[in-house]
């Protein structure tokens, strides 16, 4: 048991000594206690580190993950997935790295003897220092504590230096500081600026993207990073298969029936030899089709409500281990067009809070944020202003997001204008197929947002238009 006996006030903070570990307890307005504290007596908010490099890594990290949440630690947020080269000892395999939030019961020597198990378990051995391992899982911080004993440094002493720990770390936030243990974390830093400004004094996001790190979605058999290129959802890259109308006021049916229609044009498509190197996503709210969508061969599911239309789905999607489309919509198809899920005040700062709902959600129910890809809904509850708010607003969900989570706004961002009806009331077009060049345009100005995904109808013209956005804005990134 770990406990520390009267907290003093000092220059720095409050100081508690006992007699296996030094505690600092950060100083935080209004937080200060001069009364025994059992440091495990309550929940502590905690971040955890991962890493792996040998074996199959995702794997390692899954499974961690589940021997984690069975031992006490309740996770609740997760950072993105990072492909680094490895550090120290560079002759090994590259590693996946990645951190979680989580809160737990357990003291803070409790916690890393978990975390030592878990590693035993799964195979790591003494090894050399910072060779290869079927997974590393290091304390970075343990509530408002700073700790020191001759086996625990808290906060990992070795965070400041190391990009690979900042960035997930970093993820785990929101740009504004939302909490006291929060603010306690920033305080711990080794720069003045908090932990914002370390990772910027390090390179920050210009660290992304480049050979020694790079940010990935898990997919397929492979590690997708997404941010290269734009990816064009139809045809070119990705295949969308639905197999229920989510129109205004279409009539819902049966999962039963969804998946007689679905399971033999999804068991077509999947033997087709060009289907080789793209992927295929399924259009469903059903968990239970969605599983067997999975089963037969699917790569991604794309859920037009976020998980609110089938209460398993969120835990359905956790077991899966595939890729989640979470998209915006108020009610269903039936209602969403009603004037009470019409009504905003500020549309893209609603979207991206409702969407950040369901990030949340997700999270909880055990899909890691490395998994999931958020669609703002364009044409789904939105009237044409909306929609058109949303196409130019791209960037304005994302720093929205990015208030409450770091790794929730860098998510792969699909949008989805296509033929939609908003087009044809702006260009008189009533007729679908006479909405592509209107299609081109809102795709355009979706990419120059920060789209990542265009899902669209006519694949030929939309790649066309595709490629020269590309091309721009790597054009632009060189002159950067």
């Amino acid at each position: 048991m770990n406990l520390f006996k009267k907290l003093l006030p000092t220059k720095n903070g409050i100081v508690g000594s006992q007699k296996y570990c030094r505690a600092t307890f950060c100083s935080i307005p209004h937080s200060a206690v001069d009364h025994s504290v059992e440091v495990h007596s309550s929940d502590q908010e905690v971040v955890i580190a991962l890493g792996s490099n040998v074996g199959d890594r995702l794997n390692n990290f899954n499974q961690a993950l589940q021997l984690m949440r069975k031992s006490g630690i309740h996770i609740t947020k997760h950072g993105c997935l990072y492909e680094t080269a490895p550090a120290y000892v560079t002759d090994q395999p590259r590693f996946l790295n990645s951190a979680v939030r989580a809160v737990t019961k357990l003291g803070p020597h409790e916690l890393l003897g978990v975390l030592k198990t878990i590693e035993r378990n799964m195979g790591r051995s003494g090894g050399i220092r910072y060779g290869p391992r079927p997974i590393d899982l290091d304390i970075l911080f343990y509530g408002k504590y700073q700790i020191g004993s001759d086996i625990l440094t808290v906060p990992h002493e070795r965070i400041w230096e190391r990009p690979f720990v900042m960035a997930p770390l970093m993820d785990l936030l929101g740009s504004v500081i939302d909490s006291d243990t929060v603010a306690c974390w920033h305080s711990l830093s080794t720069d003045s600026d908090g932990l914002f400004g370390l990772w910027e004094k390090l390179g920050g996001e210009s660290l992304i993207g480049k050979e020694g790190m790079k940010r990935v979605l898990p997919i397929r058999n492979h590690l997708w990073e997404w941010s290269k290129k734009t990816s064009v959802m139809g045809g070119a890259d990705i295949i969308d298969i639905g197999a229920q109308s989510t129109r205004p006021m279409a009539s819902r049916i049966s999962a039963e029936q969804e998946l007689d229609r679905l399971i033999p044009v999804l068991e077509a498509v999947l033997e087709m030899p060009e289907m080789e190197e793209k992927l295929v996503s399924v259009d469903t709210f059903y968990s239970d089709v969605a599983s067997e969508a999975v089963n037969k061969g699917a790569h991604l599911i794309n859920d037009v409500s976020a998980g609110q239309l089938d209460p398993n789905m969120l835990k359905m999607v956790a077991s899966l281990d595939v890729p989640y489309i979470a998209m915006h919509m108020r009610g269903d198809p039936t209602t969403m067009q009603s004037s009470d899920n019409l009504q905003y005040s500020d549309v893209c700062s609603q979207v991206a809070s409702e969407l950040f709902s369901r990030v949340k959600d997700a999270e909880l129910s055990g899909v890691p944020a490395w998994r999931i890809i958020l669609d703002p809904g364009i044409g789904f509850s939105k009237k044409t202003e909306h929609n058109l708010d949303i196409l130019t607003g791209l960037p304005v969900i994302r720093s929205e997001i990015a208030k409450r989570s770091l790794a929730a706004s860098h998510a792969p961002l699909l949008i989805g204008p296509s033929r939609k009806r908003f087009l044809g009331e702006i260009c008189n077009r009533p007729a679908a197929g006479e909405r592509d060049p209107a299609t081109i345009a809102s795709v355009t100005a979706g990419i120059f947002g920060g789209a990542n995904i265009v899902r669209v109808h006519n694949v030929r013209d939309n790649v066309d238009a595709v490629k020269v956005c590309d091309a721009m804005l790597k054009e632009r990134s060189i002159q950067l």
